[in-house]
């Protein structure tokens, strides 16, 4: 989420939205001070981790300073007002004409990475700034350190700047399987779009954000009883998982946007084996980098796919219906070998014909 201060004019709610900051360069006093952030990324580094910070490009708060010191930046409706394109009441968008303001809008973000060596970028609404901004931010940024940046837009040619994008059309998608305004060939023809992006194009896959869980419901209300088992997926697909802020508790409550609504964390985390297994797995050259095979199925809400790189190979099947006792035979020449269930730790040594049982929305996950 953006770390930066939230005006204060025409604020929605007692907190207002993030997505309306008053200063590029300035840390939210909610969070803390410039010296707390430049821990946090120490700590983090140490640990092994990247640390990236929210961007907002397309507008700012109704206080931004630059309404000030710089009026001319932002786009005017007729009678010369700030104005917003898209609707939103407590932001107004700026003007990407306007040479100056794109200079400075880099020097803000290079601020963050000289004084607190940041990892990177999530880029909020990308699509609304034009990519050619997005490429000398890029190339100006990434001249201080190489940088990761993800993009929450689902533009395929924003894949000329960006590392990573978000699989909204995959959300919807399962979605709308889901609640049944979809079947799994709907999903599949989603996913081998995706498939046909340019090497190194990668997608973010979820099954909650801060957006969906305000707006739309938690993972819980949308996929009901199998949320884990598209949380199987996201891990185990081509792409990059993301978790969100309380789904190894798990959270099934929806957020608050514009208050200040904590997290409600009930330990022991129930989830937090889960989801450790799904991303050490995510590590394995078979899930990082290996090629995908979808494996046909009798039942037609039955998932199944191999992911192989190599001699490493991870079998998926996953059930996504609350049928119970579902059967299914897995026939491919990948599949010989001795396995390991990553959930129950138990081997198998599977031929090249292999039958199995599925309860109710269970996942089986097998690595060799």
């Amino acid at each position: 989420m953006p770390i930066t201060p939230i005006s204060k004019k025409v604020r929605q709610g007692t907190l207002g939205s993030y997505y309306a900051c008053s200063s590029y360069t300035a840390i939210n006093p909610e969070f803390g001070t410039l010296d707390d952030l430049k821990t946090l990324v120490k700590e983090a580094h140490a640990l092994g981790l990247k640390l990236i910070i929210d961007w907002v490009a397309n507008h700012t708060g109704w206080d931004h300073e630059w309404t000030v010191s710089h009026s001319e930046w932002y786009i005017k409706d007729k009678e010369g007002n700030f104005t917003d394109v898209y609707g939103w009441h407590d932001v107004i968008d700026l003007d990407y004409t306007n040479n100056s303001m794109r200079e400075a809008m880099i020097a803000a973000m290079q601020f963050w990475i000289k004084e607190c060596d940041i990892d990177g970028f999530r880029c909020d609404m990308a699509h609304l700034v034009p990519l050619d901004s997005w490429a000398e931010a890029r190339k100006r940024c990434d001249s201080m350190k190489p940088l990761f940046w993800l993009a929450e837009c689902e533009e395929v040619n924003y894949h000329e700047v960006f590392d990573v994008t978000y699989a909204w059309a995959f959300m919807h998608s399962s979605d709308d399987y889901t609640k049944g305004k979809a079947s799994l060939n709907d999903l599949r023809n989603v996913l081998h779009g995706y498939s046909q992006y340019a090497p190194g194009a990668g997608k973010l896959l979820f099954t909650s954000n801060h957006d969906e869980n305000s707006w739309n419901g938690t993972e819980y209300e949308k996929y009901g009883e199998s949320a884990k088992t598209w949380a199987v997926f996201t891990c185990t697909w081509n792409g990059m998982p993301l978790v969100y802020s309380g789904q190894e508790s798990p959270n099934r409550k929806r957020l608050l946007f514009f208050e200040k609504d904590l997290i409600e964390w009930h330990e022991p985390l129930q989830l937090q084996s889960f989801y450790t297994i799904l991303l050490q797995l995510h590590k394995t050259p078979a899930i990082a980098i290996g090629e995908t095979f979808i494996l046909p199925s009798d039942n037609p809400h039955v998932m199944i796919y191999l992911r192989r790189k190599d001699n490493n190979v991870v079998l998926v099947i996953l059930n996504l219906s609350g049928d119970e006792r579902v059967k299914c035979t897995v026939t491919h020449e990948w599949l010989p070998g001795i396995y390991r269930n990553v959930f129950s730790g138990l081997d198998y040594t599977f031929t090249s014909k292999e039958d199995f049982e599925l309860e109710a929305y269970d996942y089986l996950v097998y690595e060799k």
